[in-house]
């Protein structure tokens, strides 16, 4: 339950149980880094447009970092994407408040679009509660091909493509 906006800091705090969640201010740096230590599956993207923290007692439990979208077909111009999100184990509801929170800020900052991709063995819980809807899938696929050789350090399984209900 949202609780309101708490000291004049523009932090929105949450209730998780009997502690409060609060999203806080964080650089793309230092979210990156949070990622590398807590993702489980990916290691944080090269860059971003913004970064959110959510934090409990003051110490940072999650991150959410969005960034313009890795495909071009997307990059319009008023679509971003949430490239990462990465919440300590045993946080409830953390992700949905950082998913939730991110279409906050991208729409305050003018885009009209927000997406979000899974893997398609993951359940989506987060995001469903958060009101973000599936409008696709995208089959997995290496990134390596004869001209520009790469090694795959990424999931290859198929992903669906999430979006924010505006």
């Amino acid at each position: 339950m949202i609780l309101d906006l708490c000291g004049g800091t523009g932090a929105r705090r949450f209730w998780s149980g009997e502690v409060a969640l609060e999203l806080v201010p964080t650089s793309i740096q230092d979210a990156c880094l949070w990622v590398n230590r807590v993702h489980r599956h990916h290691r944080a993207p090269v860059g971003g447009l913004f970064a959110i923290g959510l934090a409990e007692d003051s110490e940072i439990v999650g991150v959410a970092i969005v960034g313009r979208p890795v495909a071009r077909g997307s990059q319009d111009g008023w679509t971003a994407e949430v490239t990462r999100v990465a919440v300590q184990e045993g946080i409830k509801n953390g992700n949905s408040k950082l998913y939730g929170a991110c279409w906050r800020a991208a729409r305050a900052l003018g885009y009209r679009r927000l997406i979000t991709y899974t893997l398609d063995t993951e359940s989506g819980t987060s995001l469903k509660a958060a009101g973000w809807k599936i409008v696709g899938r995208v089959r997995g696929r290496s990134w390596d091909t004869p001209s520009r050789p790469r090694i795959d350090k990424h999931p290859l399984q198929g992903k669906l493509r999430w979006e924010a209900d505006a």
